[in-house]
């Protein structure tokens, strides 16, 4: 298995970023990840309007994988996930659905075994270590690692853990693959604009399909396929997930556009990655639905 160590990191998805590691398709990558403040914050006395905020979200790599091309698909498998001993939780000035209702504060949270989440005294849960920011370089311009978009990139989908396949649409020769800002625990949608954010390490493998094409990230899980999609508008993020669905229901399980919308409204759902972020900042959607016995994948 390759290894990257968190030095080797950007602050930016980009088709001009160095690789740091090159692959060929198939292959296995640990990559060790810095937390989403760059560890900047040590203590509870250290407040995000203290940080550098041109050092957040950095993302471990890029990784050049050989043979992906733009068209492609890129398949990355996500196997342990392991974190520090501790995490930071912040609430953030302007930032969150209640932030006019609270303080800026820092809370250190120790995590216990990669496992349980020690809130306080009193309250403890087990928490599933997830990735927050993984995609490719884009085509265009380059995308802070803070941002989501089409590529990828800050999408905060908690379903992206352990067991989890992430697709990403390859945009550049190489792909140029990158992950980080991993959350010990993080609630749908991450109201206050933090999850347990904490360093870890990630094994993936990743793998290119040829042949195949999505026009933005798709994942699946043992039970659940879903599409992801980002914009300023929540709206216009729920519409382009769920066109995103319907496309793929349409292909691979043989239904018209009329039925697969029928099937999503009964048996599928919306769901929100992120809506903490005030405007123009994109709310990132995602629309689930369950894998039904005797139908096709839909990717792979």
């Amino acid at each position: 298995m390759h290894y990257i160590p968190r030095e080797q990191s950007t602050f930016a998805f980009s088709k001009d970023n160095t690789p740091v590691l090159r692959i060929k398709s198939g292959e296995q990558v640990k990559f060790q990840t810095n937390d989403c403040f760059s560890n900047q914050i040590q203590s509870e006395s250290d407040l995000v309007t203290s940080i550098d905020f041109s050092k957040v979200n950095p993302a471990t790599g890029p990784v050049y994988v050989e043979g992906a091309m733009p068209g492609d698909v890129l398949k990355v498998e996500i196997g342990q996930i392991t974190v520090r001993e501790w995490g930071v939780i912040s609430t953030l000035p302007e930032m969150g659905v209640l932030w006019h209702r609270a303080e800026t504060r820092t809370k250190i949270v120790p995590v216990e075994n990669s496992s349980v989440a020690h809130f306080n005294e009193r309250i403890h849960f087990p928490v599933d270590p997830m990735i927050g920011v993984i995609g490719c370089a884009p085509a265009g311009d380059a995308v802070p690692c803070g941002l989501p978009g089409d590529h990828g990139g800050n999408i905060d989908n908690h379903v992206i853990t352990k067991g989890s396949i992430v697709y990403l649409p390859v945009n550049v020769e190489g792909a140029l693959f990158g992950l980080g800002d991993v959350h010990a625990s993080m609630g749908d949608g991450e109201i206050g604009g933090t999850g347990i954010e904490i360093a870890g390490e990630v094994e993936t493998t990743i793998t290119v399909l040829k042949g195949k094409s999505i026009p933005r990230p798709f994942v699946e899980t043992s039970d659940s396929w879903y599409t992801v999609a980002s914009h300023e508008e929540t709206q216009n993020a729920i519409q382009i997930a769920c066109e995103d669905m319907q496309d793929l229901l349409v292909e691979k399980w043989d239904l018209t556009p009329t039925d697969a919308y029928l099937l999503m409204s009964v048996a599928g759902d919306v769901q929100m990655c992120q809506c903490c972020k005030p405007s123009p900042v994109d709310v990132v959607s995602r629309f689930r639905m369950p894998k039904l016995e005797n139908l096709p994948r839909l990717l792979d």
